[in-house]
């Protein structure tokens, strides 16, 4: 007897799909079962359920009103009980409104009086987790996932946080949760199963199930390797994956995802540390044979076909009507066609019920294959190869290199190629091994620069310098993420507010603001990298005690006079006031600078760090107009030639004009 399988990922906001729940999905359908995967309002999952619900009622009462037409309108009446929504509805439509008029209150009630929790509908709920500080979304979930299994023991929870926190979400929610992979057969989830779950191609399918589209997708998702020979504190691999596997063979697994689910652009190897390999030289001959060589290009597939395909063959009707959905609506707005073809192709989707998903049925799809097919097949025709990357991911070691190495990497199209720089300590093999690696042909690099640690503020500048100098002298890409850390374990493991013993509140605002300019990266450029921070070591240190909003808005404050004013109040401390007042701009909390301390000299200084953001936004306000008229002025003429203007206001003008006017 077939099962109904629920799949949920709390609703974070993450970059990659959440390949756990993609193999669990490929291992409920090789059985037989029927799979839904949910990411998103868990409210608006219960209201759907109870909506079609409803609809199907309503469609056996009385089938001559399209019911399905009007799910959106019921689904608003059931969720906010107004009596407008019921209206649109149009219940009166029917020659039995009185009794269709009941059923659409019953639904309504069994929503709103939490009836439905009495009633579970899934045999098996299955729950994945990422990041320990996603602690309360992945909670709510958990506890939802009890809601909808008919029996707890049903349940299973997943992944990273899973895997670190096992105690803790078993105290919270009383689910005990699965402790690393799925990868014993005969034991894992059912007693009969003779699969190793973890080594199972993904289901790309329940992708198609949801509104949410990761950053990250159109691309094959798997791992060559497991685990890593390493054990750094601040990592979790270790803990989820204590065994290293040197290898997992690629081409089985990447040939089953083309065939069912069409060809993929680029390869995302997960793995944690692939260089540990001894079987690197296969691991790269694996690439290779799936598609993946240098100058290799990659054709979009027709979906169309695909989809149609997958549902003539039963694979997940649900997730491929929704996705021939969006395929049609897609090809009636395809710029190339004229007007008269978009004409032609909107009566088709018109007659066959294909204006909207309610009405959008597998039967008419595949009914209608050969009427849409000749428009989808000259809109694929058209399309351009795009060349087809690899990349590792989660980064490679860079004490691990070698020539050998870099030779093999350098045989298979690797952009970018992540090289971890997490350490200072590490700045030898790391400049070698991306040395080595240019000198064989590897101009694309990235990294993750992991700060707030066991570092000091000014390591993260040096090792963001270095970059940025290698950039130049080597005549190379690098594109560098400085990264905050977070505790997995322990204080602060469920939120992000953890201070490592080198930084403070201040510091890591500062990075932030800094970063926030820059879109979160580092690259190619040493006068825009020496502007965001600094030119030297002493440079970068002023910045990550500058105020916020002096960095947010660099040039309009440093032309108004107020950064220079605020240094030359900071360069007039004696060594005692500032070991006095720098732990009081450490804490970062401006709010009530007057309770902060009745020195005046450091009042002076206080005043500066308001946040002058309301201000500048606030239409009313000098600053406002000041900044409407900077911007104007940064039109016609370069910052240098704005700033030998005569237009000039300084600090104290403004303070004096602010004051008077809150008086």
């Amino acid at each position: 007897m077939s099962r109904r399988v629920l799949l949920l990922e709390p609703n974070y906001k993450n970059k990659f799909p959440p390949i756990g729940l993609m193999k669990l999905a490929t291992y409920f359908r090789m059985r037989g079962d029927d799979v839904i995967f949910y990411k998103g309002d868990l409210k608006e999952f219960v209201i759907n359920q109870i909506t079609e619900e409803c609809v199907a009622k309503l469609s056996d009462l009385d089938g001559s009103v399209n019911w399905k037409l009007r799910s959106d309108k019921i689904a608003l009446y059931i969720r906010y009980r107004k009596h407008e929504y019921l209206k649109q509805v149009g219940i009166e439509d029917s020659e039995i409104a009185a009794i269709l008029g009941p059923w659409v209150e019953y639904y309504k009630k069994f929503y709103h009086s939490g009836e439905y929790k009495k009633y579970p509908r899934w045999d098996w709920v299955g729950v994945t987790t990422l990041f320990t500080f996603y602690w309360d979304i992945t909670i709510e979930t958990i506890e939802f996932a009890k809601l909808m299994a008919k029996d707890p023991k049903n349940i299973m929870v997943g992944g990273v946080m899973a895997s670190i926190q096992p105690d803790e979400i078993e105290k919270a929610t009383g689910i005990r949760p699965h402790i690393g992979t799925l990868h014993t057969p005969y034991k894992d989830i059912d007693k009969d199963n003779p699969y190793i779950i973890d080594e199972l191609p993904l289901d790309y399918s329940i992708l198609d199930e949801i509104d949410y589209v990761y950053p990250d997708s159109g691309a094959y998702y798997s791992y060559s390797t497991r685990g890593c020979i390493r054990k750094c504190s601040f990592c979790a691999v270790w803990r989820i994956e204590p065994e290293y596997q040197e290898y997992l063979p690629l081409r089985e697994r990447i040939d089953r995802t083309r065939k069912l689910y069409g060809e993929q652009q680029n390869l995302l190897l997960m793995d944690n540390n692939v260089l540990a390999s001894n079987r690197l030289e296969d691991i790269i001959e694996d690439i290779k044979s799936c598609g993946f060589t240098k100058g290799a290009k990659y054709y979009e597939p027709n979906w169309y076909t695909i989809a149609i395909r997958n549902l003539r063959l039963g694979i997940n009707n649900r997730a491929y009507i929704r996705k021939s959905f969006k395929l049609l609506q897609e090809l009636n707005n395809y710029k190339s066609f004229n007007e008269k073809t978009r004409t032609e192709i909107y009566a088709l989707r018109e007659k066959n019920g294909f204006l909207h998903p309610e009405t959008c049925t597998r039967e008419a799809l595949i009914a209608t294959y050969k009427d849409f097919a000749p428009y989808f097949d000259v809109k694929f025709k058209k399309r351009l190869g795009r060349l087809r990357f690899v990349d590792f991911n989660q980064g490679v070691d860079a004490r691990l290199f070698s020539r050998r190495i870099v030779k093999l990497l350098a045989e298979i199209p690797v952009r970018p190629l992540r090289i971890a720089f997490d350490n200072i300590k590490t700045e030898p093999e790391y400049t070698k091994a991306l040395t080595m690696s240019e000198e064989y042909g590897m101009k694309d690099f990235s990294n993750y620069l992991l700060y707030n640690f066991t570092d000091k503020p000014e390591e993260l500048y040096h090792r963001m310098r270095i970059n940025v100098d290698l950039c130049e002298n080597l005549n190379v890409s690098i594109y560098s993420f400085p990264m905050k850390y977070h505790p997995i374990t322990g204080e602060h493991s469920h939120d992000r507010d953890y201070i490592g013993k080198y930084w403070n509140r201040k510091y890591i605002r500062a990075v932030q603001a800094i970063l926030n300019a820059t879109k979160g990266k580092i690259g190619r450029g040493v006068s825009f990298f020496e502007k965001a921070f600094g030119r030297n070591e002493r440079e970068y240190m002023e910045l990550l005690i500058m105020p916020e909003t002096f960095l947010l808005f660099r040039f309009f404050f440093e032309h108004l006079g107020y950064t220079q004013e605020w240094r030359k109040a900071m360069l007039e401390l004696t060594d005692e006031e500032r070991t006095e007042l720098y732990p009081i701009i450490f804490k970062n909390d401006f709010n009530h600078i007057e309770e902060l301390t009745d020195n005046k000299k450091y009042l002076h200084i206080l005043q500066f760090y308001k946040n002058y953001r309301g201000d500048i936004a606030n239409p009313k306000s000098e600053l406002y107009k000041l900044k409407k008229e900077f911007d104007e002025s940064m039109k016609h003429s370069s910052y240098s030639n704005y700033k030998k203007s005569n237009y000039s206001v300084s600090y104290t003008h403004l303070r004096a004009h602010e004051t008077s006017q809150d008086l």
